[in-house]
């Protein structure tokens, strides 16, 4: 036997079946896993007539982490054959455990996500520990694929469609006492050791249990949809997906496809269809872009590989906020969330208030439905400290500054913290566009300036763009990362330059929108095609969110420390719209009441019936694919050019970033690999019939036309 699944057989003849994957932190389904399950299945089938029952469990600390993505990643179409083949290898060895005839459990000792749940719902009675680290569900969609070791196939037949359909289309995953509320466990323990008695006590009293749908006369929960009223939501639900995804992710659609017509079929032949629809997912591009991203490469940021090494980790105790506005009071909830003292100061103590009050209501939504404790509540508010005054900032080791885009205001504030906070205490900026060098003259210790640039609202944005200035230290730079990640977000480093990476590449999204309103297309088309192309929102929708006033000022700041420099601000397309519809329109955006749309009390945001006389020219329509790729192929030449000037350091800094920081397209995996599955030498050949198109902004950066002479990719 293989030393993978250990095969233990107890006195009470029961199995029990220990997963442990050598040389891998977590268990996996890879070759090795298939060889020994195989194996296993077997030497159960031989000696059936001995088995009481099996108990299937994990000797790692999650249960089993699902598919090996070493190996998914890697699959190309040419493959598909053999990959389609050894799918249904993997589901046989699931069914014929669950045919076996014998009772089979899951004792579920840790999280158990994605392959690792599949497992699971192939025993006929699943047991977890009671534990909230513990998670169980289906995230293949986040990643482009589907669950494809009978997840589709089993989850419907267990809960019906309707209830399915969020767990496999939209990766909801859920904590052990959920799970046994919504029907998807059946029992809860305390510790491993009542896990297994409860497993073997119930192997005792069932001992020829079998499967809901191998039991004769087995209908699927909710009807099949055929039904009425399955038919009805099945009506409807391919748009209400369809306005979801936009068409950019093949990988809901195919889930919905495999649901339903596994749904209408036997077993058996549900499987197949799972399989071939797993099978086109692996071998299609969108997947590979998500794979590549958001497990490796985010993992790659997460294990620091952007941070200086061999700095001793760093743990923040207590920072300073200042400003208590919106930033200000983000950065304080998620710093007291995760068990750092917070001093969050403003001009006056009832600003301040003002900012706590914010933790005050993310919290009472927590504790009203059921998350939190009173108690909880109570002791995490105690740790953000309200104040005028900059003598409370004493013993701070990290102070972060978030206050308006201002430079003298922002000198004024840094200087005074420094002098209040602990002698070596680090000073952060939250400054979104403001190079960090400059700012850093304000303070005694330059060597201690960095900037931290969050995102809003802080509560919900997962990134946080780490700027080194000129004169910032290593160390300074390693205990920025630490924090970060002590808060859960996802830290990337840049270089020091205006406007840092995100705010740079955001600009050209937003300002390409603008542009092409002012050459005359229409308002509508920009905004429903920037939405197809994978954005979460259009151009123009989110200039009214940031404000046209708010980039005036960014764009006259740049202007004038430009000028400084004896150096001039290129001229763009948009700068003319925004001067009209900040001078005569009067709109600079929502907050003041009106911009791009309008926002009527209580109703929905609708574009500016003005925008049509005012800018639409019947002849100034371009192809709907011209709008989607000015957008995508701006910000993605942008971002070469980050990495050209060294602003960006690293791929998964560039493509992360783009995509949780700025909202770029998710499907393609960021703004870099965007260009690689597109191809360099047709991105080019296609930047280049923007650039005679649209303007000279479109034309491919010399390293972009290095990597093609060299025959490389980012």
């Amino acid at each position: 036997m293989t030393d993978a699944i250990r095969y233990e057989k107890g006195q009470d003849n029961i199995v029990v079946l220990t997963i442990d994957m050598p040389g891998q932190s977590a268990n996996t389904m890879n070759a090795v896993y298939r060889e020994a399950m195989g194996a296993t299945v077997a030497r159960l089938e031989a000696e059936k007539d001995s088995i009481a029952g099996v108990i299937v469990t994990s000797a790692k600390k999650t249960f089993f982490a699902g598919g090996d993505l070493n190996e998914l990643i890697k699959v190309t179409k040419a493959d598909a054959k053999p990959f389609y083949d050894m799918v249904l290898g993997i589901k046989g060895q699931l069914r014929r455990l669950e045919t076996l005839g014998k009772p089979v459990v899951a004792a579920i000792n840790g999280a158990a996500l994605g392959g690792g749940w599949e497992i699971c719902l192939a025993c006929h009675h699943r047991i977890a520990l009671d534990n909230s680290s513990v998670q169980l569900g289906l995230p293949e969609v986040t990643l482009g694929l589907l669950p494809g070791g009978g997840g589709v196939v089993r989850m419907v037949r267990i809960l019906g469609l309707e209830k399915a359909l969020p767990y496999l289309a939209e990766g909801k995953k859920v904590r052990p006492d959920a799970a046994l509320k919504a029907g998807l466990i059946h029992d809860l323990a305390a510790t491993p050791e009542e896990m297994l008695s409860k497993a073997r006590a119930w192997i005792a009293a069932n001992p020829s249990a079998a499967q809901p749908w191998d039991v004769k006369g087995y209908k699927i929960p909710g009807g099949t949809p055929s039904s009425p009223a399955v038919a009805q939501m099945l009506a409807i639900a391919p748009s209400v997906l369809r306005d979801k995804t936009k068409g950019c992710f093949p990988a809901p659609e195919k889930i919905m496809c495999a649901a339903v017509e596994g749904a209408q079929v036997d077993f058996d032949t549900a499987q197949i269809i799972e399989a071939r629809y797993f099978t086109e997912l692996t071998t299609g591009q969108v997947a590979k872009n998500m794979i590549g991203t958001f497990w490796f490469q985010l993992n790659e940021i997460n294990a620091g590989s952007s941070r200086p090494q061999g700095i001793p980790q760093y743990v923040t105790k207590k920072v300073g906020v200042l400003g208590a506005g919106m930033m200000g009071a983000g950065i304080a909830y998620v710093s007291a969330a995760a068990g750092i003292e917070v001093v969050l100061k403003d001009v006056s103590i009832e600003a301040a208030e003002k900012g706590k009050a914010y933790s005050a209501k993310l919290l009472d939504k927590k504790v009203s439905r059921g998350h939190m404790t009173a108690e909880k509540r109570d002791a995490f508010l105690a740790r953000i400290k309200p104040t005028a005054s900059d003598a409370d900032l004493e013993g701070c080791d990290l102070i972060i500054e978030a206050v308006f885009e201002d430079r003298a205001l922002k000198a004024k504030v840094n200087a005074a913290a420094e002098a209040a906070a602990l002698p070596d205490a680090v000073i952060a900026s939250n400054t979104s566009t403001l190079p960090i060098t400059g700012l850093a003259t304000a303070v005694q210790k330059q060597d201690k300036f960095i900037g931290l640039h969050f995102f809003s609202p802080v509560d919900k944005m997962p990134l946080v763009e780490i700027i080194r200035g000129e004169k910032t230290s290593d160390e300074t730079l390693a205990r920025g990362f630490d924090y970060v990640l002590q808060i859960k977000k996802t830290p990337i480093v840049v270089e020091d330059s205006r406007g840092f990476f995100t705010s740079r590449v955001f600009g050209t999204f937003t300002n390409e929108g603008i542009a092409m309103l002012g050459e005359g297309v229409s308002a509508a088309m920009i905004e429903n095609e920037a939405r197809k192309a994978g954005m979460p929102v259009g151009p123009l929708a989110i200039s009214d969110e940031v404000s046209m006033s708010l980039m005036e000022h960014i764009r006259q700041q740049t202007v004038a420390d430009l000028a400084a420099e004896g150096k001039q601000i290129p001229q763009h397309p948009a700068f003319n719209v925004i001067e009209l519809m900040l001078k005569e329109y009067k709109r600079p955006g929502k907050a003041a009441g009106g911009g791009f749309y309008e926002y009527p009390e209580g109703g929905k945001k609708h574009l500016w019936p003005e925008l049509k006389a005012r800018f639409e020219k019947a002849d100034a329509q371009i192809s709907q694919e011209d709008v989607r790729d000015r957008i995508l192929f701006i910000q993605a030449i942008e971002t070469v050019r980050c990495v050209e000037e060294g602003v960006l350091k690293s791929v998964a800094d560039a493509n992360i970033g783009s995509i949780f920081g700025i909202g770029f397209a998710a499907w393609t995996g960021g703004a870099l690999q965007f260009i690689n599955q597109y191809g360099v030498k047709d991105f080019i050949a296609r930047a280049q019939y923007l650039a005679e198109q649209y303007g000279e902004r479109f034309l491919p950066p010399a390293l972009l036309l290095e990597k093609a002479a060299k025959g490389e990719g980012f």
